[in-house]
């Protein structure tokens, strides 16, 4: 009983320590971890210097896929 619960607690443990192995970055050259880039962010998000107000005051993306949708100022 206690054998069967000691394998199954170390066959779920090696199984983590995959997973968390597996999430990190490694270099394709030396194959050694490296730190991650970060997630690369939608360019179809308007940014502050991509809205433009009209002359009732409404924003509106200035460029880009979304170009003249309303959005938030």
């Amino acid at each position: 009983m206690i054998r069967s619960f000691v394998i199954a607690t170390a066959a779920a443990a090696l199984l983590t320590g995959s997973a968390i192995a597996a999430t990190q970055c490694k270099d394709p050259k030396t194959k050694r971890f490296i730190k991650c880039p970060p997630a690369a962010t939608a360019a179809a998000t308007p940014t502050a210097s991509n809205v433009t107000k009209d002359a009732k005051g409404r924003c509106h993306v200035a460029s880009g896929a979304k170009k003249g949708q309303f959005t938030k100022c």
